[in-house]
């Protein structure tokens, strides 16, 4: 008889790690608290639109092909993707803005009109980036944070100066232009932390930008988490939706099953892809390997105020992804990591999914995704909320040129009381935790529990750290944990 294993959460870590433990004969269950699955990368349908409520980037396709090839599968059975061009413009004044090709030597060109000479030390910087990449996204990633001497490898011995440098002193020492550096600087936001405070080895998440592009899948980044779900019913996987996990039970310092709408369901295996955190305070206390005290020294990534509008037109002077770059970035981050408070000038992202997809809006309408980056923990309130709005779509019509207020049908907003809510998310962190250099590889909370047997976690919080393609690679990497200790 196989042996039986329980996953709390259906995220992308929580799918991924499913598929690979039904892959080697587990009975697997998935445990959602919500009425469907995907864990942070839900979907909002109202009034005939559709918005990805998180995830709207899909970088690294080379990733999510490896996950697929893992099952003898290839992405394209599942979904479709576009490659989208421009990738996304980033504005720094009213009708002022620099577009971002989906090649490299467009991106070039950009960069060379805005100042000559530059191209040259872009190609550089990007030849240097891709290396990063190869040693980092085809090897380091997909090490499970055991050890220290993961980490020492031929390759990154010779890049041993990346770790003691910054991104940011990187980028400003080749790139004079606020502006191109900034645009240079932005991939590291996905890591969840300062370009000041990221080793210079991640700039491989430029390659990931100019290198590799930015795509759209159908349907919104909802169809991957699809895609992923068909694959594990395939492969046999179990998934239980509307099921509130509110205990990891324990004997002998063995996890044997969970507490789930108040039954005990038992197992071989439990593994948590809910927020690591929250994972934890379903422990006894003293089954717990991280404190309180731990967890708030941890640096994380921003949380967010999201707002998903529909638009009654079609609106002008935008892409599919557009960035709002017009005020200073050291202020808004100082907001979110220094001294925690709500920004007096966010910068803030705004997504059209319906200028690319069809099926994201009512014919001649726009929907519209915007999203400010906030500290975690900060005070969440409908006044707050309301403020901002206003303060960015202000911005927005007067740095696009067009009136749109009077054109918004609807809006729905999603801030930290709700990723608390919804999620169980540590402060209402939306990303997880930081990438910076004492919180990186075996240095994150572990995949395996430190003081409970069969007790597994995976997600933003562990290895290797915040992003839809590195939590593909958690799920991976816990599952290859549970079967080889089997």
């Amino acid at each position: 008889m196989s042996k039986k294993a329980i996953i709390i959460g259906s995220g992308f870590s929580a799918l991924a790690a499913s598929c690979y433990l039904a892959k080697s004969g587990y009975n697997v269950h998935i445990f959602e608290k919500n009425e469907t699955i995907g864990g942070r990368a839900r979907q909002l349908k109202k009034e005939g639109f559709t918005f990805d409520i998180g995830p709207t980037w899909y970088w690294m396709p080379d990733v999510f092909e490896r996950f697929f090839n893992d099952f003898g599968k290839h992405p394209s059975e599942y979904y479709s993707l576009q490659k989208l061009d421009p990738a996304y413009n980033v504005y720094f004044g009213e009708q002022d803005f620099i577009s971002i090709g989906d090649s490299l030597e467009k991106i070039c060109e950009a960069f060379e009109k805005e100042e000559p000479g530059s191209s040259k030390k872009l190609r550089s910087f990007i030849k240097s980036a891709e290396n990063n990449y190869n040693v980092a996204i085809k090897d380091l990633v997909y090490r499970p944070g055991v050890s220290p001497l993961e980490l020492i490898t031929p390759q990154t011995i010779k890049k041993l100066g990346l770790f003691m440098s910054t991104i940011k002193r990187q980028v400003r020492s080749g790139f004079k232009n606020p502006r191109l550096a900034q645009i240079l600087e932005f991939p590291v936001l996905f890591l969840g932390a300062k370009p000041s405070d990221t080793p210079a080895f991640y700039n491989f998440m430029n390659f990931a930008d100019f290198g590799l592009g930015t795509w759209h899948p159908e349907n919104g980044m909802y169809s991957v988490i699809q895609g992923i779900e068909k694959l594990a019913v395939e492969l046999g996987v179990n998934i239980h939706t509307n099921a509130t996990v509110s205990k990891i039970l324990v004997e002998d310092r063995k996890a044997i099953g969970i507490t789930v709408n108040n039954k005990e369901e038992r197992a071989d295996i439990v593994l948590s892809g809910a927020d690591y955190h929250h994972s934890e305070s379903l422990l006894d206390e003293k089954f717990r390997a991280y404190s309180e005290s731990y967890w708030n020294k941890k640096t994380f990534a921003p949380s967010s105020l999201l707002f998903y509008v529909g638009f009654d037109k079609k609106l002008k002077n935008v892409v599919h992804h557009t960035l709002f770059f017009d005020v200073d970035f050291n202020k808004h981050a100082n907001a979110i990591y220094d001294d925690p408070r709500w920004p007096e000038e966010p910068l803030f992202y705004a997504s059209f999914p319906s200028i690319t997809d069809d099926s994201a809006a009512p014919k001649g309408m726009e929907a519209g995704i915007f999203l400010i980056p906030l500290a975690p923990g900060i005070e969440d309130t409908e006044a707050v909320r309301a403020q901002y709005f206003d303060i960015i779509i202000e911005r927005f019509e007067r740095l696009t040129n067009q009136v749109v207020k009077n054109n918004i049908i609807f809006k729905e907003s999603f801030c930290v009381n709700d990723f608390i809510k919804e999620y169980n998310s540590y402060k209402g962190n939306a990303y997880g935790m930081a990438n910076t250099l004492l919180q990186t590889a075996f240095l994150r909370p572990k995949l395996k529990s430190k003081k409970v047997k069969n007790l597994f976690f995976t997600g933003q919080l562990t290895v290797p750290g915040p992003g839809v393609p590195p939590s593909l690679i958690s799920g991976k990497l816990v599952a290859e944990l549970i079967s080889n200790q089997n």
